[in-house]
């Protein structure tokens, strides 16, 4: 069975959606205060991210690490509203990009950025090191069953 990252389109397909996602994430009044005006390095660092999820090169763990993710998330205090808005937009850049829209994908996705989105949420919150998820490498994501 080929990898979620392959399904997609490869590091190509991914970095389309991430741009397509970052973009609408910039223009929207509820999340665009999370982002600040936005960083030119961001859209490489989230395909980074979703491409080592899937089964794609571990390029995020290398040149950026787990610890990044976490410093980049502290302080933010997101908003269940935040979060939310973030999974919907995200969920939609799916269909703006082109991407597979077959369920088990699409469910794949979803549940990949519904828990990602907690996990940023959490550690959004987090006032010391023992209340941030526990979460410490990307997590690798599969299709539904797949339990390598």
């Amino acid at each position: 069975m080929t990898s979620l990252f392959e399904h997609a389109g490869g590091e190509a397909a991914l970095h389309r959606l991430e741009q397509i996602f970052y973009d609408s994430v910039l223009a929207d009044p509820l999340l665009q205060p999370l982002f600040g005006a936005g960083k030119a390095s961001h859209v490489d660092h989230l395909t980074a991210f979703t491409a080592e999820s899937f089964g794609g090169p571990d390029r995020f763990s290398r040149q950026l690490g787990f610890a990044h993710l976490i410093s980049v998330h502290r302080g933010l205090e997101i908003s269940e509203a935040q979060r939310q808005r973030f999974v919907d937009l995200y969920m939609a850049a799916l269909d703006n990009a082109d991407m597979p829209t077959d369920e088990p994908f699409r469910t794949a996705v979803r549940e990949h950025v519904e828990f990602g989105s907690h996990v940023a949420m959490q550690n959004s919150h987090a006032r010391n090191d023992d209340e941030l998820h526990p979460l410490r490498e990307v997590p690798r994501w599969a299709w539904e069953g797949d339990d390598d």
